[in-house]
């Protein structure tokens, strides 16, 4: 079964209660279940990590490597890496050393936003980027990876 692994980065648990003009009132719990019910009806999987710390998220993404032949591993990744898009090389390294498609996915168009959030050291890896979409940015990125896989899967 194609598997996609739901990935949220720091203060993104926090949704529903920060700034809800720039981020809506839906919780990364609601996220999930619109998420859940997206891989089902595509007949997917998904599973769920968030943390605040950059070497917990380096180390979920490793956990996925498709060398270590694991059942559970995700075959690719929707990834809202929040602050750490602007900063992180240690998150894009795992990223490509991993070599899962991924899709980054920001809630608010960032480019409306601070100079400072107009940069991502993640998009030239990515699949795609989905901004400014709302929670819904993760719906697409999800069916998006999911048609992705799958036409890969066929070729």
């Amino acid at each position: 079964m194609t598997r996609v692994l739901i990935l949220n980065g720091p203060n993104l648990n926090t949704l529903g209660m920060r700034e809800p003009q720039l981020y809506g009132t839906a919780t990364l719990a609601d996220i999930e279940a619109m998420c859940r019910r997206t891989a089902d009806s595509m007949q997917a999987d998904v599973c769920f990590f968030q943390s605040n710390h950059e070497g917990e998220l380096v180390e979920e993404i490793h956990r996925h490597a498709p060398w270590l032949n694991d059942k559970d591993a995700a075959q690719a990744i929707v990834f809202n890496a929040g602050a750490y898009t602007h900063t992180s090389i240690a998150l894009r390294d795992a990223l490509s050393a991993v070599g899962l498609p991924f899709v980054e996915v920001h809630i608010s168009n960032v480019h409306a936003r601070e100079e400072f959030r107009h940069h991502s050291m993640l998009a030239d890896k990515a699949s795609a980027l989905v901004i400014g979409m709302g929670i819904d940015g993760y719906d697409y990125a999800l069916q998006h990876l999911v048609k992705k896989i799958r036409k890969q899967e066929t070729e």
